[in-house]
């Protein structure tokens, strides 16, 4: 079991480390634009361009600045979310025992019913079958 155990480690290690530098790429393009459009906004020359650009692409600055820090808090998000699956995963093998403990109260359960409902004659000792050798 334990190579197993190495090689999820090593690949959960991997997608760990391509989701961060994704996630980082991200929010590093997020942040730039964020700071041309925060030093456009200062800059004099830049200010006619900036005022050519839609009234919402300014408006929306302050969204772009949440996304960053949205996309800040995605790898430990995920890293959470792959601790759960994992936790998940491990109880797999006590669902499917819990499953077959319940499957065979039901058979219990459904067998004991259909005896308490045969008709009193075949319970009757004169009209029990006779065993034959």
């Amino acid at each position: 079991m334990m190579p197993m155990a190495t090689s999820t480690a090593g690949s959960s290690s991997r997608e760990d480390s391509a989701k961060t530098m994704v996630a980082d790429q991200i929010s590093q393009a997020v942040q730039s634009t964020s700071n041309v459009l925060h030093l456009m906004q200062q800059s004099s020359p830049a200010q006619t361009q900036l005022m050519k650009l839609p009234k919402n692409l300014l408006a929306k600055t302050s969204a772009i600045k949440n996304t960053e820090q949205v996309l800040q808090q995605m790898p430990g998000v995920i890293s959470s979310l792959d601790a759960h699956m994992e936790n998940g995963l491990q109880s797999v093998p006590h669902l499917k025992t819990v499953i077959q403990l319940l499957a065979n109260m039901e058979s219990c359960q459904l067998n004991s019913l259909s005896q308490t409902h045969l008709p009193r004659k075949e319970l009757e000792p004169g009209n029990q079958p006779t065993q034959r050798d």
